[in-house]
């Protein structure tokens, strides 16, 4: 077995912190990149001072400013956060619920922005933070349109149960995702937080590609996502529109022409 390397130990230990925590004791970085404590200690101990980690009063670890600001260059990402910023603003100023934007990197839907107000519910995404596909509204928009064999290889996969709510059955979740593909909205019910109800849009490029999903999420019990349906889905054709005009990246997911039998993706009583 060819050992590791210095540079893909400090990898690993950057890699630690992918999953969006935000901060992890010296231990769970260890345990996550697979170090000796030791080894560990040091290593971050010279992140630290480079100012690519940060360590806080109680002894666990950040990421820090010196490496956002270095991931914060990601050309691509930026120009579409950007562009989609005034877009998501009118959602939440129009509706004062909970606003995100997410792409699809490595098998997960990475949060580029969210916009949360004070009388928003509390969500558990984060800029930066990664959640399952199957689980969560642009996840779903996301899985839905990505290539075929990243679809099935999800669906090959076991579909951890975040609730009771959670898709867990691929048969049915093949179902929702064609029903996303037919209506272009997606919708969850308690399936990634409880309480949390969410309506999700694609947001296509200049060659038709889902290169992205913009979502709402609302604490509301009595909420009926067929009404915020129409919100979502103007806001995310008017960034669409601008992303064809102005964007220049390239997505990491391509349309999937697929047609499929429908369902009824919507919440249930």
């Amino acid at each position: 077995m060819t050992p590791v390397t210095v540079t893909g130990k400090v990898m690993a230990i950057l890699g630690a912190f992918a999953a969006g925590d935000g901060r992890l004791s010296l231990t769970e970085v260890c345990r996550r990149a697979d170090l000796a404590l030791a080894t560990g200690h040091r290593l971050v101990a010279e992140l630290v001072g480079g100012g690519f980690l940060e360590r806080l009063d109680d002894g666990s670890y950040r990421v820090g400013v010196k490496l956002w600001h270095i991931g914060a260059q990601a050309h691509a990402a930026t120009d579409l956060r950007d562009l989609a910023l005034p877009h998501m603003e009118d959602l939440y100023e129009a509706t004062h619920e909970n606003v995100q934007l997410a792409v699809l990197r490595d098998g997960k839907a990475l949060y580029l922005e969210r916009l949360r107000g004070t009388r928003s519910m509390p969500i558990v995404t984060r800029v930066g933070v990664e959640l399952p596909l199957h689980a969560t509204g642009v996840g779903k928009v996301l899985l839905a349109y990505a290539p075929r064999q990243l679809r099935e290889r999800v669906l090959a996969q076991p579909l951890d149960a975040h609730t009771e709510r959670t898709i867990t059955d691929p048969e049915r979740l093949r179902v929702c995702l064609a029903e996303v593909r037919r209506t272009g909205v997606a919708t969850t019910s308690g399936e990634m937080t409880v309480g949390a109800h969410s309506v999700a849009a694609p947001i296509r490029d200049r060659h038709d590609t889902v290169i992205a999903a913009l979502s709402l999420v609302t604490g509301r019990r009595t909420a009926d996502l067929r009404r915020l349906v129409p919100t979502v889905t103007t806001a995310a054709r008017a960034l669409s529109r601008d992303v064809a005009l102005h964007w220049s990246g390239s997505g990491d997911i391509g349309a999937d022409a697929d047609e499929g039998a429908g369902g009824d993706c919507y919440p249930r009583g």
